[in-house]
């Protein structure tokens, strides 16, 4: 299937900012608002409440993240007059939401021909369009970097003046960056630091986006990082009006894969076991970055991840395919940043490099920038820095060897100074001595 095929097919995503330059969640009064049907969400609750067994009014609303009056108390009496779920007990004066609800025979073997078609039993997903809109609303393009503080984004880190000025506008493009040169110089620090030091803004993102009857996984613990939690956190889940507890605040992402990147792993991974979706890197990275590092070193050729890569880096829209054989589109709003040890022309042609937008030599520091970077690095670890011992250094360890300057080596030195010192109870200073049993240890000669 093409491209202009599967554009006259699907409804076409518009990659263009909208004029809101803030997005929350809407609240939610009524199962229509949801956008979901009532028999999915009953079914949802059943499963909840299967795994858990007896939960109180207020427990089911809050696993499903919807408010309880007006919603899951209509999901609840629905599925008590089919005799799938049955009040144990009740408190006088504290409301429905109080009951303790469990359920029923009739219920379990409902619950179980739920599962055996999704076993997804968490939030309430909210549609794709919703998740679609969302992304646009929030886009990353707002946020910018200018001459004047891409030093202090950059933190400790040593560049001359020239990589500086061009990490800037690559940063801004909100596209893609290719960042090369030999290890050790700080290639996946500049990311980092890119990473936490602009992408400071939130953003919301669902747990579960809901299409075609699927479900797929949104909010990933390990790669989302919730941001701090307000007046409508799980406290008032219960509470009519409240904003949509669906959509979890959290920092804008930044997700680094590395030799474990597959194309597989690019698309929607449908769980055989579970039968529902995860979403891909690109995905839950959207609204942020997506660090792809030591490029060239995954299990799938680089030609063939950076044709995956071809229409979303141009177009900003992302195509993904369901296990039915539905393709479905969502934004692409990720500054996508490749991290490679390997000359570029082992990698790639020309015809691809043209196409990832902004491509930056990380190079060996100068002597002058690798005495700032020790300098700096011995402040912060105790060290006592001494410019006859760098120049003992330069001499006899790298001069002598034919070794070249990286920006990692004062760091590591460090690290084996203090050690050294450690053992022998000294102060950490950088004698002769130290240095030669620090460099000897640490050098290894190829």
């Amino acid at each position: 299937m093409t491209d202009q095929t599967l554009s006259s097919s699907f409804p076409r995503i518009t990659p263009e900012v909208s004029s809101s330059s803030h997005f929350s969640p809407n609240p939610i009064n009524t199962i229509e608002d949801t956008g979901l049907s009532a028999l999915f969400l009953q079914d949802l609750a059943l499963k909840i409440l299967y795994f858990q067994g007896f939960m109180t009014g207020y427990k089911v609303a809050e696993a499903l993240c919807l408010p309880f009056t007006g919603m899951v108390d209509q999901l609840l009496d629905a599925l008590k007059r089919d005799k799938l779920v049955e009040v144990k007990s009740s408190q006088m004066g504290l409301g429905e939401g109080a009951y303790l609800y469990a359920i029923t025979g009739a219920g379990i073997t409902h619950a179980r021909e739920a599962l055996d078609r999704c076993q997804y039993a968490g939030p309430a997903p909210v549609p794709l369009e919703a998740y679609n809109e969302s992304v646009l609303r929030q886009s990353r393009g707002r946020m910018f970097v200018t001459s004047r503080n891409m030093r202090q984004i950059m933190g400790d880190l040593v560049f001359g003046d020239e990589v500086f000025h061009r990490l800037g506008p690559a940063v801004n493009s909100g596209t893609s960056i290719f960042i090369y040169g030999a290890p050790g110089n700080g290639k996946t620090s500049v990311a980092r630091a890119i990473g936490n030091q602009v992408l400071t803004q939130t953003m919301y993102i669902p747990y579960a986006i809901f299409v075609d009857g699927q479900v797929i996984t949104m909010f990933d613990s390990m790669n989302h990082q919730l941001a701090a939690e307000d007046e409508t956190g799980p406290q008032n889940r219960g509470m009519k009006g409240r904003k949509d507890q669906r959509w979890v605040k959290i920092q804008r992402p930044f997700i680094m894969v590395g030799g474990e990147l597959t194309l597989t792993g690019l698309d929607l991974v449908f769980n055989e076991t579970l039968k529902f979706y995860e979403a891909p890197f690109q995905v839950k990275a959207n609204g942020g970055i997506l660090l792809i590092d030591d490029f060239g070193r995954q299990q799938v050729r680089p030609r063939d991840l950076l044709n995956r890569w071809i229409v979303p880096l141009e177009n900003r829209i992302d195509y993904l395919s369901l296990h039915t054989g539905r393709k479905i589109e969502v934004p692409f709003d990720v500054l996508v940043m490749f991290s490679t040890n390997l000359p570029p022309k082992d990698l790639v042609d020309e015809a691809f490099l043209r196409r990832l937008r902004h491509k930056i030599e990380i190079t060996d520091p100068d002597a002058v920038h690798y005495r700032e970077i020790f300098m700096r690095v011995a402040a912060q670890k105790g060290v006592v820095f001494s410019d006859e011992g760098l120049n003992y250094l330069l001499k006899e360890w790298y001069a002598k060897h034919n070794r070249k300057l990286r920006a990692s080596h004062p760091r590591d030195l460090c690290d084996q100074i203090i050690d050294i010192s450690r053992y022998f109870s000294i102060e950490p200073v950088m004698s002769r001595e130290m240095i030669d049993q620090a460099a000897s240890s640490y050098f290894v000669e190829l």
